[in-house]
């Protein structure tokens, strides 16, 4: 690659990585609420919302990511509202990957010993005093490595927004080609950027996994 087209793409791409990593962090925000409520209902939660939180789960997990994006930006406008497109993207990314959240969370949650409750109610605190004092936080140390691997398939899919119109990092390596061409040179500097983000995640991750291997 050129230094000439080095520096002319690098600043246009940085930007657009600025705002995938801003819709990163939102979508992240997003999706862990929608997965957490989702795990909740569907373990604790009455009949008719238990139902209705495995409908969300099985629904969304099975279809594409870009459908669910496409439905948020233009199902909106055609029901006579508007929506941004960044929020569009971010409401999109969150309640999709809240559905396989939602999973990870429901399988940390039956992975806590049943005698936790026991011992809760033992000691006299309420069904929602031992969740969220006991069994949340045992949870959470169960259900991290396969949640950030979850992020990091979140970040990932950031990509996908740009067929909405949004001017994130692939959008903006998109414009750069269809202006100047170089489309190897290009993709490779933007698959590169993408792998900056993402490789110290998914090597922490394995460190973990290698530390929670038996000895």
């Amino acid at each position: 690659m050129s230094t000439d087209l080095l520096t002319t793409s690098l600043p246009i791409l940085l930007q657009g990585l600025a705002v995938t990593l801003l819709l990163s962090a939102a979508a992240i925000a997003g999706s862990t609420i929608a997965g957490l409520l989702a795990a909740v209902l569907r373990t604790f939660g009455p009949w008719d919302t238990g139902r209705i939180a495995k409908l969300y789960t099985e629904l969304f997990r099975g279809t594409p990511v870009l459908i669910t994006l496409m439905f948020i930006y233009f199902g909106v406008s055609y029901f006579g509202y508007a929506i941004d497109v960044f929020a569009a993207g971010v409401a999109g990314l969150s309640i999709y990957q809240g559905a396989y959240i939602g999973e990870i969370f429901r399988a940390g949650i039956e992975a806590v010993p049943k005698g936790q409750w026991e011992a809760s109610q033992i000691l006299g605190l309420s069904r929602s005093q031992t969740f969220f004092s006991v069994v949340l936080p045992q949870t959470g140390k169960i259900v991290l490595p396969p949640l950030i691997g979850q992020y990091l398939s979140l970040i990932k899919d950031t990509s996908i927004v740009s067929m909405i119109g949004m001017s994130e990092l692939m959008h903006g390596g998109q414009a750069i080609v269809d202006r100047i061409g170089k489309p190897v040179e290009i993709y490779g500097l933007v698959a590169l950027l993408y792998f900056i983000v993402c490789f110290p995640l998914s090597q922490w991750v394995r460190h973990h996994d290698r530390r929670s291997l038996p000895t």
